[in-house]
């Protein structure tokens, strides 16, 4: 098996229309191998160039609210309370589980999108 490199994105492009060429290949045969390699290869590749930004709670709450044009009062209204409202926005208060969960109700936002989870 001759060894990939992916340095480019042109690297890139070809080592997926590999992929797919071998897709159904049997698991330990050689073209199964080959696109086991490649599929990890691509992975690294793609981790290192187009690796996805870790968001807070915050973030996904402030985003939710923005795409839904909600506001402040709007989040006041369904905690409420408006200086508890205003503390979450700023940052100095993290949201309970009991307001995530009715975020996640109410506002249809997914709990897990607002959990503060420390990454190991």
């Amino acid at each position: 098996m001759d060894e990939p490199v992916i340095r480019n994105d042109d690297d890139l492009t070809a080592a997926l229309r590999d992929i797919d060429t071998l897709w159904q290949a049997e698991p330990g045969s050689p073209d199964g191998d080959k696109r086991d390699a490649l599929v990890a290869l691509v992975s690294a590749y793609e981790d290192r160039h187009y690796a996805i930004p870790q968001v807070s709670g915050l973030d996904v709450l402030k985003f939710c609210m923005e795409q839904n044009d909600r506001t402040q009062t709007d989040l006041a209204r369904l905690l409420g309370s408006r200086s508890r409202a205003s503390e979450i926005l700023s940052g100095r208060r993290a949201l309970t589980l009991e307001q995530i969960r009715t975020l996640a109700k109410e506002w249809r936002i997914p709990a897990a999108a607002l959990l503060e989870i420390e990454a190991a």
